[in-house]
């Protein structure tokens, strides 16, 4: 089940990106490299506020929504209602999210679709390295050992009290 489960939440995952992005790779500009940003901003394609007003909205709807999914497996799919339980499971989810995004999402789908190719910008370097994803999915697995606890603490909360009520 925890399998299906894991399928679930990273085809979410992806739902969301493509969602933010749309048909249009300038949609997900916040994600690019600064080098790549500048060079789009420097032909007039879109500009900062633009892309910071995108990535405010992007991210908090991202993050509610992936917080939320999270939290109805582990607490209503799974019925788990104990802490150290709750914190295993929501760090599985986070740790596998993590590497699925570096490895299938930037690595795998940008790094190999025309997609996130920008017209005029393609000669910037834009997919991460494996040493970049390496790292970054490396400091973020360790980020998510203390994220892992505030959903446990979260789902604890909230299905303890609605079990409990």
């Amino acid at each position: 089940m925890i399998i299906l489960q894991l399928i679930l939440f990273c085809a979410v995952f992806t739902l969301m990106v493509k969602l933010g992005v749309g048909n249009n790779a300038l949609n997900g500009l916040y994600f690019y490299p600064k080098a790549v940003q500048e060079k789009v901003y420097e032909l007039g394609l879109t500009d900062r506020q633009t892309v910071n007003r995108k990535r405010k909205i992007f991210m908090t709807t991202f993050f509610i929504i992936m917080l939320v999914v999270l939290l109805l497996m582990i607490g209503l799919w799974n019925g788990v209602r104990d802490f150290p339980e709750a914190y295993l499971q929501a760090l599985l989810f986070l740790e596998i999210m993590n590497w699925y995004d570096g490895i299938v999402i930037d690595r795998l789908w940008v790094g190999h679709s025309k997609f996130w190719i920008i017209p005029k910008a393609e000669n910037i370097p834009f997919v991460q390295t494996w040493k970049q994803v390496l790292k970054k999915r490396g400091i973020l697995t360790l980020i998510w050992i203390i994220g892992a606890a505030v959903v446990a603490a979260l789902d604890v909360l909230i299905f303890g009290i609605i079990v409990k009520g």
